[in-house]
This record gives structure tokens, C-alpha cells and sequence, in this order.
């Protein structure tokens, strides 16, 4: 499978925010896309997984050649896309375990649970319980609510697992280190390295360096004023991380 995202030109509120977007990403393929507060990687993720705040005015997003524009999020996620979320919301009363057990149904029988059962509980437990082995997670964090009272690391440790649970073709992993100590950085660094393969490809959006010193992608774009303005790979992040924004803000100029 494969995501391209053609010419997209993204509002929000009556403000343009992407202006003229251009990105292939395949499975198998880990790409990083950098850029400062503001310039469009968070709305461009909400933008792939159909957030209705933000209204796309030019252009498309294709799955394997199809638009998934008329898609509403669910619809998505079937479809093989997953977004990590920068900010999880907090879902009292509702288990990590039952949350994951039910995304996981509608994803596998794409909604069609009529024509076959679903996965029973004991099955499911016993996919989590190996998933949470192979992260190096405690089982008892799947019985917690989910991401009611958690940290920071811990928050992004469940993405990590619900990532790993549903095994999307896409995933879409928005500023996955931020907020994170160091120690935690790695933990989630190296549950995405487990994860990563030829049946996945990952669009890894972050604004600092340092994720990438334990996630090795092969391609890196930077992204400013809401359209990407270079792309090269690893070695243009150790540039951003030596040079800044700013460096890529001129050369983007002068090549204009």
C-alpha cells in the first residue's frame, strides 16, 4: 500500500494552513517530516485522518490510487491508516484491554460482524498479552482506563501498543517524543523499532532531532508554511539539528 498526498491545500476556521502539499509514502518506507510550531505537521495528520475542523480546498489524498477525501475517520482506519496522537485523550470507565478489543473487531471485519463473530475476549487476551510481552509492558496496564491519569511516557506508550495491536499498512505517528524525558524517548523509540517492516510504512512527524538518533528513516522532508521545502535523507536532520529552520527557510528562498 501506499499514501500520496497530491497538490493539498488545507483550510481551517477560513485560514490556509497547507498550501500545496506533495508526499508519496510507501510501506516499508519510514519517512521523518520536520518543521517548527505552526507550520502544518499536526494539521496535515487530523488532515489524512479526516478531522472535520480542517476542510481540504485543492487537491488529494490517495490510498493505492483511490481518494479517501469522502472517507470519514473510521472509514480510514480500515482502510490500513492510523494516526498517533500528539495529545491522547483521556477516556475514563473504558479499559485499555475493551478499547483496543473493539477497534481491533472493526478494523478485522471492517464493520461486518454480522457475517462473522467477532474475536472473543479470550482470544483478544491472549494477542495483548503477547503484544504487551514483546514491548516490554507490564499486563496490568491494560486493565487501566484509558490514559486517565497517566504520564506523559505513559500516554505515548499506549499508542505505541494500540499501534502494535492493529497493525496498520500506514501509520502516522504525530510528535511521538514530545513531552518525554530521555529514559522514555528510548522506551517508545525502541517499541517503534520493533514494530517497523516491510507491511508498514511511517510518517514519523517531530519537530527536534532527537527521536531520530534511535529511529532511522530513510527519507527526511522539512516542512515550513505548510508545504515541504526539502527533502534529502538522514543526514538533512543532523544539517537542521546543526543549522536550524532558519538554514532551511534561506535555501528554500534562493532556490525560489
Amino acid at each position: 500500500m501506499r499514501i500520496e498526498i497530491q497538490d493539498l491545500h488545507v483550510e481551517t476556521a477560513g485560514r490556509p494552513i497547507i498550501k500545496g502539499f506533495n508526499l508519496t509514502v510507501n510501506q516499508g518506507e519510514v519517512h521523518a517530516l520536520m518543521g517548527p510550531n505552526g507550520s502544518g505537521k499536526s494539521s496535515l495528520a487530523h488532515t489524512i485522518m479526516g478531522h472535520p475542523r480542517y476542510k481540504v480546498t485543492k487537491g488529494d489524498i490517495l490510498l493505492d490510487g483511490e481518494s479517501i477525501l469522502e472517507l470519514p475517520p473510521d472509514k480510514r482506519a480500515r482502510k490500513g491508516v492510523f494516526l498517533a496522537l500528539q495529545y491522547p485523550y483521556e477516556v475514563s470507565g473504558v479499559t485499555i484491554t475493551n478499547f483496543l478489543r473493539t477497534a481491533y473487531n472493526m478494523i478485522k471485519y471492517d464493520g461486518q460482524k454480522e457475517k462473522q463473530p467477532p474475536t472473543s475476549y479470550l482470544e483478544f487476551r491472549r494477542l495483548l498479552k503477547e503484544k504487551l510481552k514483546e514491548l516490554n509492558m507490564d499486563e496490568a496496564f491494560a486493565e487501566r482506563y484509558l490514559n486517565e491519569g497517566f504520564s506523559g511516557g505513559e500516554k505515548k506508550k499506549c499508542e505505541i501498543l494500540q499501534l502494535a495491536v492493529l497493525r496498520p499498512k500506514i501509520a502516522i505517528l504525530d510528535e511521538t517524543d514530545s513531552g518525554l524525558d530521555v529514559d522514555a524517548l528510548k522506551i517508545v523509540a525502541q517499541g517503534i523499532n520493533l514494530l517497523i517492516g516491510p507491511d508498514m510504512g511511517v510518517l514519523l512527524i517531530t519537530h527536534y532531532h532527537r527521536i531520530l538518533n534511535y529511529i532511522k528513516p530513510r527519507f527526511v522532508h522539512v516542512m515550513l508554511d505548510g508545504r515541504i521545502v526539502k527533502s534529502d535523507g538522514e543526514e538533512l536532520a543532523h544539517l537542521l539539528e546543526e543549522r536550524g529552520y532558519d538554514w532551511a527557510k534561506k535555501q528554500s528562498e534562493q532556490q525560489t
